[in-house]
């Protein structure tokens, strides 16, 4: 698309898109009431009180990784994090929570904003009008609410790497956001990978110098915790959660040990499932890549890092939110190609917007937040819950035998049709372009006397 491409002006779609919203507003505010503890959206942030409480505990000249930070809950971020989250010791909880949420949705918006750009819209009132819109539709996601509702760190993640790799131009700077974020939680250093492959050697350089460079700076300022967490501490998935088997770890460690029955499946297995889920994830963000969609490449990165984790909650998975915005992007281009044929009658015409209007609803469904009754009692972070109306992803809902095999990871089987739905898409031209530079290098120069 050219960077020159007006976002549309339909009246009828910027309705749409405002009724959509104000539904959802409803749906969120209404269906699990914001004032009701703790099952509100802002009524827990119990993630946003650990970095709040392993923030005070360093500035008051304690241990962050020698217990608990708060309640049963153990600190599991990086020491460099520990100094960015100092503000936020500062506050009290309830300031805390306002600032953070409210941070959460203005970067929500500007990641839409952004995405759009990339994809070449210009910035018009109407990009930014149904970018807010978006944001209240796409908070009804389980990845996208679990993390306001945890107060989660995830969204301003996704914005690091979005500004870094997905910006239009050329920087010199590309690589120092990737490197920041994965310094303050070590996954998104797996960007560095992608930027191998796409041969972007002096952005992933500085991925590593930047993260390296939060490392010595952790050192400096706490020696002590830092040795301990880069030591003993940083790899151990365990202080993330006692237990592989739950039905929030949507990683394909997590489905290992779901479908098994057991706590501790076959590392060999988990391996070469992780090494299938990498090349299928990489080659399609490759393929991507290489057809000018970076907006999708990141996306299928992003996935990509959560399947093969050892340990991925629900939240981690807040890619979807760039996905979605690809599939409108995708609808847009689908609708105005249809508007222009002269044949926009036939039935084959209406095929690819179809598809990618099933996409986008197909994506909705399988990662909306869905009501769950809960009974207790249930020890959840500090607190214990007995009962009440709780948003949760499908896959900790009671549903059908028979559909097991999709509502018990959803997202990985989002991520596997994607990764596909790339490859079928550009893989075949790849594949045609490669042989004919391979035939092209055999064959070597044609003398002129031949």
């Amino acid at each position: 698309m050219a960077a020159s491409t007006p976002f549309p002006r339909s009246r009828k779609l910027l309705v749409l898109f405002i009724i959509g919203a104000v539904i959802a507003a409803y749906v969120q505010l209404t269906l699990t009431p914001y004032r009701n503890w703790p099952f509100g959206i802002f009524r827990n942030q119990v993630d946003m009180d650990v970095y709040r409480h392993g923030a005070m505990r360093w500035a008051h000249g304690e241990r962050v990784y020698n217990g608990p930070a708060l309640g049963r809950l153990l600190y599991t971020y990086t020491p460099f994090s520990i100094l960015v989250f100092q503000p936020l010791g500062w506050l009290t909880k309830m300031h805390a929570v306002y600032l953070w949420s409210a941070a959460i949705f203005a970067t929500l918006w500007w990641v839409i904003v952004t995405s759009f750009r990339s994809l070449g819209y210009r910035m018009c009132w109407q990009l930014v009008v149904v970018s807010g819109c978006l944001v209240s539709i796409l908070s009804l996601l389980e990845p996208v609410r679990t993390t306001i509702w945890y107060g989660q760190i995830n969204v301003f993640l996704m914005a690091l790497v979005v500004w870094d790799l997905v910006r239009p131009g050329e920087s010199r700077l590309r690589g120092i956001a990737t490197g920041l974020a994965a310094g303050i939680k070590l996954t998104p250093a797996f960007f560095f990978v992608y930027l191998l492959i796409i041969r972007r050697y002096r952005a992933a350089a500085t991925v590593v110098a930047t993260f390296a460079t939060t490392i010595v700076i952790g050192f400096i300022a706490m020696p002590g915790d830092s040795w301990k967490y880069w030591s003993s501490e940083a790899f151990n998935s365990d202080r993330v959660f006692p237990t592989l088997r739950v039905a929030s770890n949507q990683s394909i460690k997590g489905a290992l040990a779901m479908s098994l029955g057991t706590e501790t499946p076959s590392t060999l297995l988990w391996l070469v499932c992780i090494a299938f889920a990498g090349v299928l994830g990489m080659v399609a963000a490759w393929l991507a890549h290489r057809n000018g969609q970076e907006l999708l490449a990141v996306t299928l990165v992003g996935m990509t890092m959560c399947a093969v984790s050892p340990f991925a909650w629900g939240h981690h998975w807040v890619w979807f939110v760039l996905l979605a915005v690809y599939l409108v992007h995708l609808m847009i281009g689908f609708g105005r190609r249809l508007q222009a044929d002269v044949q926009w009658g036939r039935t084959a015409q209406w095929r690819p917007l179809m598809l990618a209007i099933l996409a986008a609803v197909g994506l909705y469904l399988a990662v909306f937040s869905w009501l769950k009754s809960l009974r207790g009692p249930v020890h959840v972070g500090v607190d214990e819950w007995r009962h009440g109306w709780y948003a949760v992803g499908v896959f900790m809902n009671t549903t059908p035998e028979w559909t097991h095999w999709f509502t018990s990871q959803p997202y990985l089987w989002v991520f596997a049709v994607t990764s596909v739905a790339t490859i079928v898409a550009w893989g075949p031209a790849a594949l045609r372009e490669l042989r004919a530079a391979g035939s092209a290098r055999t064959a070597g120069p044609v003398s002129p006397n031949r």
